[in-house]
């Protein structure tokens, strides 16, 4: 008789097995065998190490609104989703691996380049639209800069991230997704063109001058892979021997300049020549780079650099270290801004682990100010047209909050809390500077239209979480105050 009372128990655990036998039975099927992903993301450390374990497990019980991602409360006990979740925060038992046939197979294109129409087939400004990233469920809108109209609306693969890049004459848009995805977007003719998955695992990308290659930078497999700018297609892998910690073009130069996280090098490729070969300078830095930014003309490249107590001014020409900047915390370069304050230029920079705003003489590359803000920030934006520099309040209780800094003063004149409450990040202008939008980083949230003169609000659109927004002709002329 207990023999008999414990057979659907025994029965139970062989249903549910190990979390391994699970992810098998419950996942593999969209995720993939090797948690490479298929027509979901990858589930890959590298992948979920932006996601707190919690979150983890909570996508898996309840599942994303809006995606295919079903919830699995129903079927699984609150063991097995805690056993899954774990699970997924360790390395697969088979390492995971990406190579060009990879890369090859992946290759599609999803509409024919020489049959479209090469002017705009709709009636906005082509240098005044907006790309905007909704992160909170996974889709691009177009926005027409003038009107604030949604032209378009699809979706893309999961967690589209490093700020997408512009060909150079802004019809063509390329994004790189966390898992490698690589997308080209014609916005004369509102169509995806093509697809490729380069790794499992994708920093970001830039695009050269000329418009022919595209540089993607990667952790998983730790490489860089230039793809042909028309199509998408494969040219050539680099293996960096470490993860790439950013890759951004250089114009005046007519180079790729890339940082490395686990080398002490800069890497500078130059696709000046018709035919390059992609071959890198190897310049030597003081430490590991995690970040970067330009000055004006492109000769010097401002780099974090711990061991040098916060950063180090690399001359690209030389390529010799020039100085040290005593930058303390961990200033996020990438999205600082320069403009002229007197007559002369000036960076400004967040920091993501402080409350302060750090602004630098260009020419002297001394340390002008620290700003002190209501804790740490990730974006600062401006435009020529501007006498703000906005900066955000991301990291912390205040990140409701947002600053506007006087450029001459550099005094904070106003505190904006466009949505009590709510985190307000990343501003974006429109060509002319007239205007300017702010993302309210909630599933439930809005892009803010804002009279940048007069800091009226003008339109409030609802959206997902629209984790950036990028205007084409500020992003094609590299505008003074957006980042590059």
């Amino acid at each position: 008789m207990k023999r008999l009372l414990l057979l659907p128990l025994l029965w139970a655990a062989a249903a549910h097995g190990t979390p391994a036998e699970d992810y098998q039975r419950h996942c593999a099927s969209c995720h993939g065998v090797n948690r490479i992903g298929a027509s979901g993301p990858a589930l890959l450390p590298e992948s979920l190490g932006r996601i707190k374990p919690e979150e983890v497990r909570k996508v898996i019980e309840q599942g994303r609104p809006a995606s295919q991602m079903a919830a699995f409360a129903p079927q699984l006990s609150a063991a097995q989703i805690d056993g899954l979740a774990n699970f997924l925060q360790q390395p697969p038992a088979t390492p995971a691996t990406w190579n060009e046939q990879d890369i090859h197979n992946s290759h599609t294109l999803l509409a024919d380049l020489s049959r479209l129409p090469t002017t705009p087939q709709h009636h906005a400004d082509p240098l005044n639209l907006f790309v905007v990233v909704e992160s909170g469920d996974h889709h691009i809108d177009i926005l027409d800069g003038d009107t604030f109209a949604v032209l378009d609306r699809f979706p893309t693969h999961f967690a589209v991230h490093g700020g997408p890049k512009f060909s150079p004459d802004g019809r063509f848009v390329y994004f790189a997704s966390r898992d490698g995805w690589i997308s080209l977007y014609d916005l004369h003719n509102l169509k995806l063109i093509a697809e490729t998955r380069v790794a499992l695992n994708t920093r970001n990308l830039a695009v050269s001058k000329d418009g022919r290659w595209v540089l993607v930078g990667n952790y998983l497999p730790g490489n860089l892979v230039v793809l042909d700018a028309r199509d998408l297609s494969l040219v050539k892998t680099l293996d960096t021997a470490s993860r790439v910690s950013a890759v951004y073009t250089a114009p005046p130069r007519n180079s790729f300049i890339v940082a490395l996280k686990d080398v002490n090098e800069v890497w500078e490729l130059s696709y000046a020549a018709a035919r390059p070969s992609f071959e890198p300078r190897r310049i030597q830095a003081q430490d590991v780079l995690d970040d970067f930014s330009f000055s004006p003309d492109y000769r010097q490249l401002v780099a974090t650099s711990r061991k040098a107590g916060g950063g180090q001014v690399i001359d690209l020409d030389t390529g010799h270290v020039v100085t040290d900047i005593p930058l303390s915390g961990m200033p996020h370069l990438g999205s600082g801004t320069y403009w002229q304050r007197n007559g002369e230029w000036v960076f400004a920079t967040p920091n993501i682990s402080k409350g302060q705003i750090s602004v630098i003489d260009l020419k002297t590359w001394k340390l002008i100010k620290q700003i002190p803000t209501l804790g740490p920030g990730f974006f600062m934006r401006s435009h020529a047209n501007s006498r703000y520099v906005w900066s955000d309040v991301f990291f912390g209780p205040d990140n409701d909050a947002i600053h506007l800094i006087d450029k001459q003063t550099l005094e904070i004149a106003h505190t904006l809390r466009p949505m009590p409450g709510k985190t307000a990040a990343h501003v974006e202008f429109t060509r002319d500077g007239r205007y300017l939008l702010l993302s309210i980083w909630a599933n439930d949230g809005a892009l803010i239209v804002y009279d940048s003169q007069t800091l009226k609000e003008i339109k409030r659109i609802p959206m997902n979480k629209p984790s950036g927004k990028y205007n084409v002709g500020n992003k094609v002329e590299f505008a003074e105050g957006t980042s590059h």
